[in-house]
């Protein structure tokens, strides 16, 4: 087993005490229970993420990159047991090689009505990962954190509605909306964030939108 990582202690730290931006706020009542795994890890190219690209099939965020997890059932002991099972159903991660460091507070997501704990584990010992549940997952990347805060991958996303907000450009992938709001919080608090362009906008592409309008 890998020690965890000084700089992923001080990521998982900071995460823990991130402020919530008003438009991730949970409602006082209400909203379905959900989790997500932000799983790093120590990869051939440095420190990385892992992220799904969700199925075009699904019901809800099509096509939309995003952390694996979802709803925590009944018989979950919380989030957490939530966040593994779902990466082990989504992407084939054995819970066994993670080490659970901490969650971040609950956001939400109004679209889905979804109340999300994210969840931040160390990937001590890393398994195969891949489209495990095709119904609900296209691909599985583990993304270097150096890739991330690229500046050069970086761009402020808008919507033609006029929703605009943090956008990554990594591994063929768009990363947009929930879960670039969190990489980018979670980025800059842990001080590994470059300095960027916000003023760089790109327009929401027109495939993108049109996943995005299903829900």
């Amino acid at each position: 087993m890998t020690q965890v990582p000084d700089w992923l202690d001080r990521l998982a730290a900071q995460a823990v005490l991130t402020s919530i931006a008003p438009g991730l706020r949970p409602p006082p009542q209400g909203g379905r229970l959900a989790a997500v795994l932000m799983l790093f890890g120590e990869g051939p190219l440095g420190p990385d993420v892992l992220l799904i690209q969700r199925s075009s099939r699904g019901r809800r965020h099509a096509g939309q990159p995003a952390f694996p997890g979802g709803g925590v059932d009944p018989e979950d002991g919380g989030p957490v047991d939530a966040a593994l099972r779902e990466a082990e159903e989504e992407t084939g991660v054995d819970p066994r090689g993670v080490t659970v460091l901490g969650t971040m507070p609950e956001l939400y997501i109004p679209r889905s009505d979804n109340r999300v704990t994210p969840v931040i584990g160390w990937w001590h010992t890393p398994s195969a990962v891949h489209a495990a549940s095709p119904d609900e997952v296209d691909s599985v990347e583990r993304v270097p954190v150096a890739e991330l805060v690229d500046p050069g991958n970086r761009v402020t996303l808008r919507h033609p509605l006029g929703y605009a907000g943090p956008a990554f450009r990594v591994r063929g992938m768009l990363v947009w909306g929930f879960t670039a709001m969190v990489l980018d919080g979670v980025l800059r608090a842990a001080g590994l964030e470059r300095p960027w362009d916000p003023a760089n906008v790109m327009d929401m592409p027109p495939d993108v939108l049109d996943l995005a309008s299903r829900g």
